[in-house]
Order: C-alpha cells, then structure tokens, then sequence
C-alpha cells in the first residue's frame, strides 16, 4: 500500500512552497506573493476559490505559490532556445519539459523547411491571422478556444472578434469540466452557478463534499473546512481515494498547530462508493431521508416544497420503486453507511452541497447534480443563508469567461443587446463545443485555430485523435505564456503569441490598467499586477485580440484601439450588454469587488415552470465485462489542470515518477502485479478502437475493488472521443473501462 499522507498542509506545504520559490525566482516570488488576493493586488492565476473579506496579508497557498512561481520564473524560452531545438524534437519532450522552459519572450511562427519556430513581429502575425480568417470558406471553419485564466476583458472582446467574424464556435474548458454542472443546474433551478456565498460555509451545520480533493485542487477551501470543523459542523465527504486533504489539515500559517504538530480533522465522515456510483449513493440517502419522513413528516420543508417546487410527488414515486438492493450494489456502500449520512443530512438545519470534477465527467454527469439538488430540495436548502449548492470551479476565470459571452449556445436576448451595442448581426446558429470542435478539424470541417491560453492538445481527450485533428487545421494560433504540448501538436502555419502573466503590470495608452475575474461564488473583483513583464515584448490578452480585430474588420464597427487603450471602455461595453454590470467600473473600484445576483439563491426560479425542480433521471448501467476497471483520471499533488510543476505527488506518497496506476491490493494480486511490474493500459470504448497508454507501475492504495485511478494528461489518450456525459457532452474522464496488460 502506498504511503499516503493522511493530513494536508503543515511542513510539508510550507517546505514544498519554498522549494519551489528558490527553484524559480526566490526574491521576485517572495515579494509577489504578499499582492496575491489582496484588495489591490491581483488575483492568484491558479483555482476560482474566494477571497475572503478580512483576507489576511498570506492569503495564499501551497499551489498558490506553484502557480506564481510558474509565472515569476526567472527562465526564458528566447528566440535563442527556438533556434537551437527543432519542433521535433521537442515533440518528443514531456509535459514538464516543455513547460520547465519558462516564459515565452517574443511572437514566433513555425517555419515548416526548418522545422523551427522562428521570430516574427506582431503587426505581421496579426496580418497573418487575418489572412487565414479571411480565406476561410465559411466563418464556421474556425475554432475560437478559451481557457479559463482569460479576464472578463479578454473574453468579452474575444466573444465580440468571433461573433462579428460569423460564428460561435466558441468552446472552452468549461465544456470538458463543470458543463455536466451548468446543464444539470440550470434544468433545476435555471442558473447555472452555484448559489451559496463564502460566508454560508461559516453558517451551515452540514457540508457534504462529492467527488472532490480540496487539498491539491483548491487548497484555499481547506480553510473554511477547518472552521467549520472546529466550531462543531458535520463534514460528509464522498470519494473512492482517500485524499489527506478530506482527512486532516493543519494550515501552514498557524504558528501553534505547526509547532506542536496539530491538525484539525476535517472528514467527521468518509465515504468510498465505487466510481461512478455517486447517483445511486446519494439516491440512496433520498431514499433513506423519505422513509423516515414518512414517520416523522417534519423532515420534509412541505411548505418549501409546495411553495417552491415541482415534480416531488413524481420523484418520491421513482425513489420508492428502487430497491434498497440496486442502491447498495451500484454505489458499493452499506445500508448503514447510507442510512448515518442520511442521518447527519436530517439532523443539520442547514445543509452545503459541493461537488467537482468526480461527479461531472461521467456520461451520467448531469444525472448526478440533478440528485443533489434533488437532495437539498427534500429540507429547503437553497435559497437560504448556510445552504445550498456549491459546484467548485477549477480555473480562476472559467465562470467569468462563460457569463460575458464565451459559449457555443449563446441565449437570443444576449445576441440582441450585442447586435444593439455594436451595430451588426450575430450569429444564430449554435457553434462547436470542445468534442464537437475536435471531431470538425479531424473531419476538415474546421481548418483554423486560436487558443485563448490554456494547452488544447494536452486538455482533451483521446489524444492521439486531437493531435492528428490539430494537426489537420491550416492555422494554428496559441496565446500563451510557456510552451507547452499545444505549440508542438500544430497546424500547417502556426503562430505562438506570448502573453502577460496575472501579476505582471499592464500598461496601455490611459497607464496602467486592472482586468476583473468572477470566482466560484459570483464575486467580480479587480486584479492589477505590478511586476516588471518578463520581456518588452509581451501584450496582454485584451490587446492581442485587439490587434486581431484592428487586421480582420479595418473600419469596422468596433474601434478596438480605443477600447484597448483603457479597460474601463471594455467594461462600459460589458455593461451595456450583460445584466448585472451596472456601475461596473465604480464597484470593482470597492475593496472585493461585488456579488452578481443569482435569483435562484434568493428563491426567484426564472425556470419556464417558475419553480425549482425535482428531475427523475435513471440509475446508469455501470455494468462492466469481467476482468475490466472503472479507471479515473485525476491531478498530482505538483499539477494545475495539465501544467506538471514537478514530478510526484506528496500526498498519495508517490516520488520521481508520473506513470502510476493505483489499484486495490487485491486487485493486483489477481493479475499477479508488483510494485515492480510495469503494464499497459487499455481503454475499450464503445467505438472499439485501439487506445493504449504503457509504461504505468501498478501502486496499490485504498481505494474501492475493481476501480483504479491514474495521472492526466497521460491518460487522456484512452477517453474515447464519444465517450461524453448525456446533455452535456462532457468526456468521461472518471468513468474509463479498461484492461491491464503486463509488459515485458
């Protein structure tokens, strides 16, 4: 078994936190640092979690710190480095590799006779960019990604490029993570954002936490848990792994508890339901919450349900008919076990609900926030203060990005304040989603590219058909910060735009300017960065698709120099088209900024019904042939989404080495594997081709039999491409069928 840890933070953090600033840039990291999260500082570039109000001078952690150093490297990817490194070369670099180059310096194009990237100016690769756009037979031939570090600024002119372009094709990273969130929410309570703020957490008697690891991907909310842990509130959390960060956390700035080796437990239960079994477990405890109901009708907030709510009656009706035998099977936990969290759901007046990625990508992902929401109808917990649900998003800006106009389904009345508030007609017909938009380039029905940040190719999933899809484009554009797997997985042309870093200041015609992010919980607040660029030749993200636009609509409708040139133009704009933004320069201007409103969090269902919903989903098939895993795919302690900051992974107790998969001890016995064993693994999707990733060392751990786990983006190559959640098309990273075969 390995030697996992079994509490997050203390030494540990703060040792990795200083090797990682001495290994960047110890002097400059050190400084930042005390600006990150501040009321006039800039926003981490890392998780989507809140600031607090009385946010301390250390509001920072662990991966806070990864991800500053990141960008506060003292490393160069020069035009130098370029002319010494052929691209394939470097395609045949890893992830860590790549990225461990550091920041890009200049703009450079791929030169196919070299095989190099070679340095070109920014007024050509604007021309360039127009030129391909331009030779496009249809607008709908091009693919606008974004990422969601992108600020509300940068996403909000995107969206105005690609619209005045022709298209909406306009896929994101929200398509491969919390979509499964948005589709679900939005079918029960029409918002597709959570609705509690960070100041419920200090309020709730209860917080239930589905298939989500705080204390490598959102380390900030660690403290909130151990708040709430302290002051006597229940924490349920449901996860096949044990992860040290649901287990016990001792925070890094605690003098005391670091120095006496304190932690505060944070789990006062844990679950591990089988993967894929979260919609029957949590079934299971509707089920359990009813039948006692049925004794004690108190249980139930009838007047809530009756006031607020439609299809109960149904619901109870379907719960009622699945057998307490089903439920079991399926989640892969006891009727005890169900019935004492139940029981802890029944006893706290107020109740949170968090999930992430571990609910979302599985093909029954949207079934899966639907039951909890179902759950959290059963005793009123929405719409009041310590209550309600809470999807945690991963990138700091993924919300924001999505609620100024970056969606491939955009709603008839956003088009219409558009169309009035910049003179031309949008587009109508629905764009490409991220599966979607791979299948188009693989197919030649897309032949252009421009990645707003983030790493496309390393992101996706069944890897080798994306890159053979990039591959396939006739341009490929990537506005980026470090090299990464996207830059050399390209089109026939490619260009690498270098962009500002979140902490690096931003200087246009009006001096120095602030971009504004939304985190988890619909706060908008400002970001101003002050460090010195890491090289004169960098624009921001505002001012590249400024640039853009200036090349592809000369006399058009927009005056993008002019909006550029002050930000608080952009956000005149975005308040002319996005309700909810009004005063928009004066608030972000307050100390944290302000809350969008969400109606649903106040009991206002904008539902076509007018009342929140119960939704009746079916229990998935999760049967699987004999002798095959249900694989999921996660994070290491030392990665953000797929930026690998360093091998290993401190928590699970994994060291020099990225190509693990972990399984349950006996699990490997039956396959006769050791520690020592090396296999391939392979993935059997529905469309039965051949999809392998070897080299894995078998790692046994406590987890569920029959279920195994391994790192991203290593295994992505074995997503099928059709493998996507109903409704949301989201892939199915948590739900993978595969074999194991031993080499050698």
């Amino acid at each position: 078994m390995a030697k996992s840890k079994t509490k997050a933070g203390g030494w540990g953090a703060l040792i990795s936190s200083f090797h990682f600033l001495k290994r960047e840039s110890f002097l400059k990291g050190n400084k930042t640092l005390f600006r990150m999260n501040q009321p006039r500082g800039f926003d981490c570039p890392g998780c989507a979690w809140p600031d607090p109000k009385d946010a301390s001078v250390t509001e920072f952690c662990e991966n806070g710190v990864k991800a500053l150093t990141y960008e506060t490297t003292s490393k160069r990817a020069t035009p130098e480095f370029f002319a010494r490194h052929q691209v394939s070369e470097m395609r045949a670099w890893d992830d860590f590799t790549l990225e461990n180059t550091g920041r890009l310096t200049h703009p450079m194009a791929y030169h196919a006779e070299t095989d190099r990237y070679e340095p070109i100016g920014w007024d050509e690769a604007f021309t360039r960019i127009a030129g391909h756009l331009r030779s496009l037979a249809s607008p709908d031939e091009a693919i606008f990604y974004t990422s969601g570090r992108t600020s509300n600024e940068a996403a909000f002119l995107y969206q105005l490029l690609g619209r005045l372009y022709g298209t909406n094709n306009f896929p994101d990273c929200s398509n491969m993570c919390h979509e499964s969130s948005g589709v679900g929410m939005r079918e029960s309570l029409a918002t597709g954002k959570g609705t509690v703020s960070l100041e419920d957490f200090g309020k709730a008697d209860a917080i239930f936490i589905f298939g989500q690891n705080p204390g490598t991907n959102h380390p900030r909310m660690l403290t909130e848990l151990e708040k709430a842990s302290r002051r006597g509130a229940r924490i349920v959390s449901f996860n096949p792994l044990r992860e040290a960060g649901l287990l016990n956390f001792t925070h890094p700035q605690n003098a005391a508890d670091m120095i006496f080796g304190r932690s505060t437990p944070i789990s006062t239960h844990y679950y591990q339901p089988r993967i894929g079994g979260d919609l029957a477990a949590v079934r299971a405890m509707t089920k359990a919450v009813l039948e006692r109901a049925e004794s004690d009708p108190a249980l139930l907030d009838r007047a809530f349900i009756a006031c607020h709510t439609h299809g109960f009656e149904e619901y109870r009706r379907m719960v009622r008919e699945t057998s307490w035998d089903l439920l079991v099977d399926q989640c892969g936990l006891t009727r005890k076990q169900i019935e004492e969290a139940a029981e802890v759901y029944c006893r706290a007046d107020r109740v949170i609900c968090c999930w992430a990625m571990g609910l979302t990508q599985h093909r029954h992902g949207v079934a899966n926030v639907q039951e909890i929401v179902n759950l959290l109808l059963l005793r009123g917990n929405i719409g009041r203060p310590g209550a309600g649900p809470c999807p945690v998003r991963g990138h700091s800006n993924v919300q924001g990005d999505r609620t100024v106009g970056i969606t491939e389904e955009p709603d008839e009345a956003f088009l219409v304040r558009l169309e009035k508030e910049f003179g031309f007609p949008a587009p109508r017909r629905h764009g490409y989603a991220t599966v979607a938009a791979i299948k188009a380039m693989a197919a030649g029905r897309a032949r252009f590219f421009l990645g707003m940040g983030g790493n496309f190719a390393s992101a996706t999933p069944d890897s080798k058909l994306t890159w053979e899809a990039l591959q396939r484009c006739d341009m490929t554009v990537h506005v980026s910060t470090h090299l990464n797997r996207s830059h050399v997985v390209h089109g026939k042309a490619a260009l690498i735009l270098p962009c500002l870093g979140r902490s690096e200041a931003d200087l246009q015609a009006a001096g120095r300017q602030s971009v504004t992010v939304e985190d988890s919980m619909s706060m908008v607040h400002a970001s101003t960065g002050t460090n010195r660029p890491a090289s004169e030749h960098l624009k921001s993200e505002p001012a590249i698709v400024a640039g853009i636009g200036r090349k592809l609509f000369p006399g058009g409708p927009v005056d993008w120099e002019a909006l550029v040139a002050d930000y608080d133009r952009i956000r005149e704009r975005i308040e002319a088209v996005i309700p909810g933004f009004e005063d928009y320069n004066a608030r972000i201007r307050q100390p944290g900024g302000f809350q969008l409103r969400n109606p649903a969090a106040h009991r206002e269902w904008k539902t076509a019904n007018g009342r929140a919903n119960f939704v009746v989903n079916p229990l998935p098939d999760l049967t699987v042939a004999p002798g095959r895993l249900r694989l999921m795919t996660l994070r290491s302690h030392n990665q953000y989404n797929t930026t690998i900051y360093d091998s290993g992974d401190r928590y699970r107790g994994i060291t020099g080495e990225r190509r693990v998969i972990f399984l349950h001890p006996t699990d490997m016995q039956e396959r006769g594997l050791t520690a020592k064993s090396s296999v391939t693994i392979r993935s059997h999707a529905g469309d039965r081709r051949e999809r392998l990733a070897s080299g894995f060392r078998p790692v046994p751990y406590d987890l569920p039999r029959g279920c195994a786990a391994a790192y991203y983006p290593e295994t992505n190559v074995l997503v099928g491409i059709d493998e996507v959640a109903v409704k949301s098309l989201t892939p199915m990273s948590k739900y993978i069928e595969v074999t194991l075969e031993v080499e050698g």
